[in-house]
């Protein structure tokens, strides 16, 4: 069985070095950062995490600056069951600072989060890990 770490790890690997991230702007690749995140869901909420990203995080991320790269999930159990795994790229880590900071802020977030948790809370442990390409990654 993989654990999560391994799975990160190797997921973080596969992307940097395979090249899968796209490149909007190429002028920002040497300055942009990106943010690796791991979402575990209580038991039987995963399929509302994904309705709520789909439905509403991605097009709020965007409002407040952070630009949506891809989205995954395990395919394996027990990780299959509930976990969610993104990246998203911020301008600079100070960007991401103020991205999080607007994005929590935003009433229209507080209320689709609220709504979203109305049969109790989904999210039951967040990890967050922010990386920036090698000078021999095709993001350069």
């Amino acid at each position: 069985m993989v654990s999560l770490k391994s799975f990160r790890l190797a997921l973080s690997a596969l992307l940097l070095a395979g090249g899968l991230l796209c490149v909007s702007t190429l002028a920002h690749a040497d300055t942009r950062i990106f943010e690796i995140r791991t979402y575990t869901t209580h038991p039987g909420k995963l399929e509302a995490l994904q309705a709520r990203f789909r439905d509403h995080t991605m097009l709020a991320f965007e409002k407040h600056g952070m630009k949506n790269i891809a989205y995954w999930t395990p395919q394996d159990a027990p990780l299959s069951d509930n976990t969610l795994i993104y990246v998203i790229a911020h301008e600079s880590r100070e960007a991401a600072r103020r991205n999080w900071q607007a994005f929590m802020a935003d009433p229209a977030v507080k209320q689709f989060m609220a709504a979203s948790e109305e049969q109790g809370k989904i999210v039951a442990k967040v990890e967050s890990v922010f990386v920036q390409a090698t000078a021999y990654s095709p993001l350069k």
